[in-house]
């Protein structure tokens, strides 16, 4: 996609046989290093949301962290962390979820919505089977906050993530 001018698909590096024999790795560092390029990524994922009076954006650790607090920074709004379970420090509410190869567990401080019902714009910076951003969007809810949207900067289509989503308003940068 280009974006002010910058195909953003160029700074996306892949990797085969990443992590392990058979994968494909999208690995977005080359976008982050150039000082051009993370801008107007941020202006991508933004596109749509502005004036949609999202008062928070949650994103899932690590690399949805570095989208998630430029997004809501740039919209005015919260920023709620999603982490793996025993990470935050106060009280939580979690969710478990399926795996391709067992389970795993998000959590989020059960404060982190102030009103019930406030506008939460979900981003992360990839798309693939869908399992975790459906269970984050399933712990916001349980906390309070309405998903307003879902932003990725990438998606991996094959991967059909979309399917597990559709009750959302979703929408990718980068398609694969």
């Amino acid at each position: 996609m280009a974006t002010k001018g910058i195909d953003l698909k160029k700074y996306i590096r892949s990797i085969p046989d990443w992590p392990k024999k058979g994968i494909l790795f999208r690995d977005i560092t080359p976008l982050l290093a150039d000082p051009k390029a993370l801008p107007a990524a941020i202006d991508a994922l933004c596109a749509g949301f502005t004036g949609a009076e999202v008062e928070y954006v949650a994103a899932v650790e690590a690399r949805g962290f570095i989208f998630g607090a430029a997004v809501a920074e740039k919209l005015g709004a919260g920023f709620v962390p999603i982490r793996k379970k025993g990470k935050l420090p106060f009280k939580t509410e979690s969710i478990s979820y399926d795996l391709e190869y067992g389970t795993d567990t998000l959590e989020v401080h059960s404060d982190a919505i102030k009103s019930n019902g406030a506008k939460v714009l979900m981003v992360d910076d990839l798309l693939a089977t869908g399992g975790t951003m459906a269970a984050a969007c399933e712990l916001i809810e349980k906390i309070g906050g309405q998903v307003a949207g879902i932003v990725f900067l990438i998606e991996l289509g094959q991967l059909q993530g979309r399917e597990k989503l559709t009750a959302y308003n979703i929408k990718s940068i980068i398609s694969y």
